[in-house]
């Protein structure tokens, strides 16, 4: 019922305003001294052009839409159907002007006068005013009301800045603006655009360049940040951290690329990641290639559920592989990723260390393709269970290396790391002897065995990321081991892509190693991580240094000196052909199978570095 009044009361409104725009646009075009022949036109063409607009309203869906939030499509719909009114209003006027009712209503002076056609335009130009002003005073009314009951329920407004005074940042503005509930505060935009800094975007003032950043928020008290440049680069969204000292909590617009269909909006702003500024450029891969290597091919992955080995299922899902098969022994993980993917799944709970179930696994699926990212990668932990880290790094390795070379399968590859170069660590050893094993197959195989290695994904399960939020979020100390300790990193998703990128170049026999950059201090990301939170480190929450752990490295390496490192035809991949293993595989098996038994690996781990070396 209420309903029903809304409707009846607008659509009265409605007509009011539009037969008051015919009426000015007679006055108007008759300098205000409307001839007593056009008034009369104007009262009997009255109806015909209400039922006109109201026929023009339904077929335009104009009834249905809410003043309240009148925007650029409502104004659309109700410009066509005024302009639609008005033609038909003009058409009918002249086709049938010699219908004698009509000739009554244009007769004048013994002649018939036509309907003036300015007044048509008239009144268009002004009914669109009249009809669309009221639609934008409700809103505005609306929203000013909506904003004073939030305001007077909660006047605990947080100082937002938004930095970024383009397309992004406007709609973020606007968006802001249109819910009130938000709770913000627009305080201003910054900009390295100086065209645009001492200029107003709706009301809100650019106060300046982006290094002006620490005086802005000292001045204006501000709690929060949003930086709006979907194309910023890593290095400028450290420079905003770093600039920030921890005062102020950033959120941030993600990337282009993560933008879905490019939309922004401010459902998109989320907590600024490590990756945003860690990360680096956006990587190119040659995806007909990764496609031809992938497109209708059985592919199995190890370690499915692990952080490389998901989002290598999310990226091959996307390749149109003709199964996708994933093993994992991890069963609520498995379960979730299965359900996420959409494509050809099929989930296997299995431990790669059970040889006969590896075997009934591949005699079942045939895979064309393995990825073996399944592993044990804590390097703290496999220090004090290094049986775990042999059986699984190496014998389980093993067992997939014999069944793929067994069943024939296209090409499998090895996910290996930088630990693996030069080892101080049992799971660096254990992955060192993963390479040697699969690389010894290579070289009597028909089966292409191809080694992937890389350093540190961010944010990966278990990795010193999450455990510094979780520190951060309890309030601290962050524990970093030694102040001059680095690794290198990259995303996941980077990762991924590479691994995928080299797996199609691969011919067999060769180590592909993932340009990292630069390495990062863990300082510099524990520093930047409790940035992000919005604390200042070592004031608000502590750093304590607690020492290098057993088999841990100050700086990790990619390739040994004597490996020949040479540059592939991708710029971030590099490659060593067919290194030199010197035959050692079988020996190094047959001790290690005995050091297990008599539970001597951790002793012996140097004669074993030592053997390899």
């Amino acid at each position: 019922m209420k309903k029903r009044t809304n409707i009846v009361i607008k659509t009265l409104i409605d007509i009011i305003l539009f037969s008051l725009s015919i009426f000015f646009a007679f006055y108007l075009r008759f300098d205000g001294k409307i001839p007593p022949h056009y008034m009369r036109m104007f009262a009997l063409t009255l109806p015909v052009e209400i039922v006109l607009m109201l026929i023009s309203f339904g077929i335009f869906s104009v009834f249905k839409t809410v003043w309240e939030y009148t925007g650029i499509p409502e104004v659309q719909k109700l410009f066509l159907a005024l302009l639609f009114e008005k033609s038909t209003f003009g058409l009918l006027t002249y086709l049938f002007r010699d219908i004698g009712i009509i000739r009554n209503i244009l007769m004048h002076g013994g002649h018939v006068s036509l309907y003036p056609r300015s007044v048509i335009l008239i009144s268009l130009a002004l009914s669109i005013v009249f009809l669309g002003g009221i639609r934008g005073l409700f809103r505005i009314f609306s929203e000013k009301k909506k904003g004073f009951m939030l305001d007077s329920r909660n006047n605990n407004k947080k100082n937002l800045l938004i930095i970024g005074a383009g397309d992004a940042g406007i709609t973020i503005l606007k968006e802001i603006n249109r819910h009130r509930e938000l709770n913000y505060r627009i305080i201003g935009f910054l900009d390295d655009d100086t065209a645009k800094i001492g200029m107003y975007i709706h009301n809100v003032k650019v106060l300046g360049e982006i290094s002006k950043l620490p005086r802005i928020i000292e001045k204006y008290k501000i709690d929060e940040i949003i930086i709006a440049i979907p194309s910023a680069k890593p290095s400028l969204i450290k420079k905003i951290v770093d600039l920030t000292k921890g005062k102020v909590k950033l959120k941030i617009l993600p990337g282009l690329y993560e933008l879905i269909n490019g939309k922004v909006s401010i459902s998109r702003v989320r907590p600024l990641k490590l990756e945003d500024f860690l990360g680096r450029e956006p990587v190119k891969i040659n995806l007909e290639e990764v496609k031809g290597f992938i497109k209708e091919k059985k592919v199995l992955i190890t370690g499915a559920a692990g952080s490389i080995g998901s989002e290598l299922s999310r990226q091959i899902d996307g390749l149109n592989p003709e199964k996708l098969i994933l093993l994992d022994i991890k069963e609520s993980e498995l379960y979730m990723l299965y359900h996420e993917l959409k494509g050809k799944r099929e989930i296997i709970l299995g431990d790669i260390r059970d040889k006969e179930k590896m075997e009934e696994i591949f005699k079942k699926y045939k895979p064309d393709i393995v990825f073996h990212s399944a592993a044990y990668k804590h390097v703290p932990l496999m220090e004090d269970f290094p049986e775990e880290a042999v059986k699984t790094n190496v014998f389980g390795t093993l067992n997939l290396v014999e069944i793929s070379d067994r069943f024939g399968v296209e090409s499998f590859v090895f996910i290996s790391t930088d630990k693996a170069v030069n080892p101080t660590s049992i799971m660096g050893l254990t992955k060192r002897i993963g390479e040697i094993i699969v690389q010894e197959f290579s070289k009597r195989s028909k089966t292409k065995f191809i080694i992937v290695r890389f350093g540190n994904v961010l944010g990966s399960n278990g990795s010193v990321i999450p455990l510094f939020k979780k520190q951060i979020e309890m309030g601290g100390p962050v524990t970093v081991t030694h102040p001059d300790m680095e690794r290198y990193f990259m995303t996941i998703p980077e990762a991924v892509q590479l691994i995928l990128q080299a797996s199609s170049m691969g011919k067999g026999g060769e180590i592909f190693i993932l340009d990292m950059g630069k390495p990062v201090k863990i300082l510099d990301i524990a520093k930047s991580l409790i940035k992000i939170y919005g604390y200042e480190p070592d004031k608000d929450i502590k750093i304590v240094f607690t020492g290098i752990r057993p088999g841990e490295k100050l700086k990790e390496e990619l390739w040994e000196d004597k490996e020949n490192v040479k540059k592939s035809k991708h710029p971030k991949i590099f490659l060593v052909k067919e290194k030199n293993s010197k035959d050692k595989m079988e020996d190094v098996l047959n001790k290690l199978e005995k050091l297990i038994k008599l539970k001597r690996i951790k002793e012996d781990i140097y004669y074993i570095l030592q053997y390899l070396n």
